[in-house]
């Protein structure tokens, strides 16, 4: 994209050139970069400054529609698509889901068939589902005996999925983070646009797309809404090495979703959402040029 359109003022939109845009100070820029929209399908845009070893600036978005002319297949989308066909036929096929924590981008998602230890639902109680460990010299037994079908997949497969319009933020699918908790997934997903603080600080799986960090690359700032701060500085480090990070333009229009507590700022300005534990297997993050 070569233009955006800038609606920090809604009565005065302004479109924008990426040639004119990079030329604003970095207040302008920080200002109005989260207020950005394709020109085309007002679809949610970002900005990326030009990178240390000759990347362009440019205007882009994941938000676009379907029949946007702004909207250039890429790697990106294409995976993305993937990822919500197959979760949304795992709604239809399974009971219930497993996060796991520990798969990364490109792994197979495992079944029943094919793990040696794992979390089973039984189904003959919808009301009062249990969890329940098994081995595989038990596996036959339990599995004639009624258990329900359950799938384990890994965080960025489900954030691309949830980027690309699957339903499995609507979902009434039972999802385990670990081998004591459940949530219905339309309770645990949250875009950061609808994060609101828990009662009882129970955390949930948000998710969205990232605008930019700050320039120390301690906060990181949803694209989806102005108000939440996503505070990365204790794990730095470790987050940047996970992910091959090097630059803040790295972060810019990246996909996220991060298991995290949600709460107010002292003066309740701001939400803040907090890595559950420091756990960074519990945060995937989808680069654009990956």
């Amino acid at each position: 994209m070569l233009d955006a359109i800038c609606t920090l003022d809604e009565t005065k939109p302004v479109t924008y050139t990426v040639f004119k845009f990079q030329k604003l100070s970095d207040a302008d820029i920080e200002k109005y970069r989260q207020s950005l929209i394709c020109p085309a399908c007002h679809g949610k845009a970002y900005f990326r400054k030009a990178s240390r070893d000759g990347k362009a600036a440019c205007f882009g978005s994941r938000y676009h529609q379907v029949d946007c002319n702004e909207f250039n297949p890429s790697n990106v989308k294409v995976r993305e698509e993937l990822a919500a066909i197959e979760v949304n036929q795992l709604l239809v096929d399974s009971d219930a889901l497993v996060i796991d924590f520990s798969k990364r981008a490109g792994g197979k998602r495992t079944s029943l068939n094919s793990i040696d230890k794992k979390i089973v639902v039984k189904s003959k109680d919808k009301g009062n589902t249990d969890l329940v460990a098994i081995d595989s010299d038990t596996r036959s037994q339990d599995e004639q005996s009624g258990m329900s079908r359950v799938s384990t997949e890994g965080l960025d497969k489900l954030l691309h999925s949830l980027l690309r319009g699957s339903e499995l933020a609507g979902s009434d699918l039972w999802v385990y983070t670990d081998d004591k908790y459940r949530w219905r997934a339309k309770n645990l997903f949250v875009n950061f646009a609808d994060a609101e603080p828990t009662d009882n600080g129970a955390p949930r799986m948000y998710w969205g797309t990232l605008s930019h960090s700050d320039k120390n690359m301690h906060w990181l700032n949803p694209a989806d809404c102005r108000d939440v701060g996503i505070p990365i500085e204790d794990f730095q480090q470790a987050l940047c090495q996970r992910f091959d990070i090097h630059e803040r333009r790295d972060l810019e229009g990246a996909g996220i979703i991060i298991f995290g507590k949600c709460f107010f700022n002292k003066d309740k300005t701001r939400k803040i959402i907090q890595l559950w534990g420091k756990d960074i297997s519990r945060i995937a993050i989808s680069k654009l040029d990956d």
